[in-house]
C-alpha cells in the first residue's frame, strides 16, 4: 500500500493549537491523495493501493464529576474514550475551536489529535465533485487500465449512516465512543450534496437558516439583502447567490449566474463569524425538506426556521393570517423509519418566544389583539398535494388532531431539527382555505402574495435577530439531548 508516514498523536490543552494540528494532518493527507490521483489519470502505473486517513479528535476522561447541568453540549456523558474523525478543519475552524475548548474546560483534561483509521475517499480529497470517469476517458495514455476502486478508496455509503444521530449506533468492544453526530466521510458527502442542490459552496452557509417553499420569498430576500449592502450597513460582508455569485459590501459583483437554476437554490447574507442568514427555496414536498435538512445539518447551524404558506383549516382564519406551530401531525412519511411517529416533536421555548415577539414587533399587535392575526396550534404535514379531495377520513383525522393548518414541509423540517439537535421553528401564512370554499386561484394568489410576503419575511428575519442575541448555550435546548449524548453541538 502507498501511504504517508504516520503522524504521532499529540495532546493539547489549547483548542486553537489542536485545530491547527487537525489542519496540518488533513492538508498533508488530502494533498497526497490528489497528487497520486493526478499521476494515475495521466497514466502513471499504480500497482498497489493508495490510502490516506482523516485526522481525529479524542478525549479520555475517568470521572463522573458533575458539570454545569444547564449545558446542552460541550461535555461527554461519562468516563471513557470518546473520539471522532474530522474533515475540512479550515471550514469548521471556529466550530471545532469552540467545541474542543469546551471539552478541555469542562473536563480539565487535554484532547488528543492524530490520524484516524477512517480512509479518505479520493472523491473527498477535492473540494468540489470531480468527474473521474471523464478525466480517465479523456486521458490519451493507455496506462490507465485498473479500476479506480482497485487503486483508491471510494465513498462507502454503507458506513455513512446516521446511526449516532438516530440513537441506533451499536458500540463495539474496544472502540471509542462517538464524540460528534457525524463522522468525517458523512460530513464530506453532505458538503458535496449541498453544492449540487443549492448551487453555492458550503463556505457561504450561515448559522441561521430560513427554509421556504415559494420563489416570492427568495425575490424579496435578495432585494432586501442588496438594499442593505448598498446602504453600507455595518456588519454585512456580502450577498451570495447560486453559482457563487458574490456581491461585496460597497463593492462589485463577481461570479457568473449558472445556466440552470439548481433544484433548491440558496442565498446567503454573509456576516462575520457565520452569523448571517441563509435562505433556501426547497420547493414543494416533504422529500425535498428532508433531503436538504439531512445535508445542512452537518454544518451545525444554530437555528432553522420554516417560512411558507399553508392551508388554513379553521373557518375563523382569514387569508394572510399567521400560524405559529407548537406541534406537528406527521403524515409526510419521510422520516418514519429514522424517527418513529411515537416520538413527540416538542416546541422549543426560545424559538416560540422569538417568533411571537417578532410578529408583535412587525404587526404592532400584542397580547389578546395578536389573536386577530395569528394562531398557535398544530400543523399537519402530508405527502399528498391533493389531500382535500382524498375523502372524509383525511378530514376527520385533521379534526381529531386539532390541527389549525396544513402544509407539506414543516413537519419534516421540525422532525429533522429534533433528530439532528438543531433548534427549529415554524411560522406559516394562510394562503387558502379549501375546506371552506376558498381555494387558491391565480389572480387571488397574486394579490395575497403581494400583501403578505414582505411582512412574513421581515418577521422571520427579526425572529432570527432575536435568537442571535441569545447565548448559544441557551439557544441549544436540552430537550434535544438523548440519554447518552455526544459532546459536540
Amino acid at each position: 500500500m502507498q501511504t504517508l508516514p504516520s503522524i504521532a498523536t499529540k495532546s493539547f490543552t489549547d483548542a486553537g493549537l489542536a485545530v491547527g494540528r487537525l489542519e496540518e494532518i488533513y492538508d498533508r493527507n488530502t494533498k497526497f491523495l490528489r497528487d497520486r490521483f493526478e499521476a494515475y489519470v495521466t497514466g502513471e502505473a499504480i500497482t498497489t493501493r493508495v490510502r490516506a486517513y482523516y485526522p481525529f479528535v479524542r478525549l479520555t476522561t475517568a470521572t463522573h464529576a458533575r458539570l454545569d447541568s444547564r449545558l446542552a453540549y460541550g461535555f461527554v456523558a461519562g468516563p471513557g474514550v470518546h473520539e471522532t474523525s474530522v474533515t475540512r478543519p479550515d471550514l469548521f475552524r471556529a466550530y471545532l475551536t469552540e467545541q474542543i475548548g469546551l471539552l478541555i474546560q469542562n473536563h480539565g483534561v487535554p484532547v488528543e489529535i492524530g490520524e484516524s483509521t477512517e480512509p479518505i475517499p479520493i472523491h473527498f480529497a477535492y473540494r468540489r465533485d470531480i468527474n473521474i470517469e471523464a478525466a480517465i476517458s479523456t486521458s490519451e495514455n493507455s496506462a490507465v487500465t485498473r479500476s479506480l476502486r482497485d487503486a483508491f478508496d471510494v465513498p462507502d455509503l454503507a458506513t455513512m449512516d446516521d446511526a449516532i444521530a438516530d440513537g441506533t449506533f451499536e458500540l463495539k468492544a474496544g472502540v471509542p465512543e462517538p464524540l460528534s453526530l457525524f463522522r468525517a466521510a458523512r460530513v464530506d458527502y453532505s458538503l458535496r450534496r449541498l453544492y449540487h442542490y443549492t448551487g453555492t459552496d458550503p463556505e457561504h452557509f450561515q448559522n441561521f437558516v430560513i427554509f421556504t417553499n415559494y420563489q416570492f420569498y427568495v425575490d424579496a430576500f435578495a432585494q432586501m439583502c442588496q438594499q442593505r449592502l448598498q446602504s453600507g450597513e455595518a456588519g454585512l460582508e456580502a450577498f451570495v447567490a447560486p453559482g457563487n455569485v458574490i456581491t461585496r459590501s460597497g463593492g462589485a459583483t463577481i461570479g457568473d449566474t449558472p445556466a440552470r437554476i439548481p433544484q433548491m437554490p440558496a442565498f446567503h447574507l454573509v456576516m462575520p463569524g457565520y452569523r448571517g442568514i441563509t435562505l433556501i427555496n426547497i420547493g414543494t414536498g416533504p422529500s425535498n425538506a428532508r433531503n436538504v435538512t439531512d445535508h445542512v445539518a452537518v454544518l451545525r447551524p444554530h437555528a432553522w426556521l420554516m417560512l411558507g404558506h399553508c392551508a388554513g383549516l379553521r373557518n375563523t382564519q382569514r387569508l394572510g393570517d399567521y400560524v405559529l406551530a407548537h406541534g406537528y401531525v406527521r403524515e409526510d412519511h419521510v422520516l418514519d423509519r429514522e424517527l418513529p411517529l411515537w416520538v413527540p416533536i416538542p416546541a422549543l421555548a426560545e424559538m416560540q418566544v422569538a417568533l411571537e415577539q417578532a410578529v408583535e414587533d412587525v404587526t404592532g399587535l400584542e397580547g389578546f389583539e395578536l389573536k386577530r392575526l395569528m394562531r398557535t396550534g398544530t400543523v399537519a404535514s402530508v405527502d399528498n398535494r391533493n389531500w382535500e379531495i382524498s375523502g372524509p377520513e383525511v378530514i376527520r383525522r385533521m379534526s381529531q388532531s386539532r390541527a389549525v393548518a396544513l402544509d407539506m414541509e414543516s413537519a419534516a423540517i421540525a422532525a429533522n431539527g429534533y433528530r439532528f439537535r438543531v433548534p427549529y421553528g415554524t411560522l406559516l401564512c394562510v394562503s387558502d382555505k379549501p375546506l371552506h370554499g376558498e381555494i387558491k386561484l391565480a389572480g387571488m394568489a397574486s394579490e395575497f402574495y403581494r400583501r403578505r410576503v414582505g411582512q412574513h419575511l421581515e418577521i422571520g428575519l427579526k425572529a432570527l435577530e432575536r435568537l442571535k442575541q441569545q447565548e448559544s448555550e441557551r439557544l441549544h435546548s436540552r430537550k434535544l439531548r438523548s440519554f447518552a449524548e455526544v459532546a459536540f453541538q
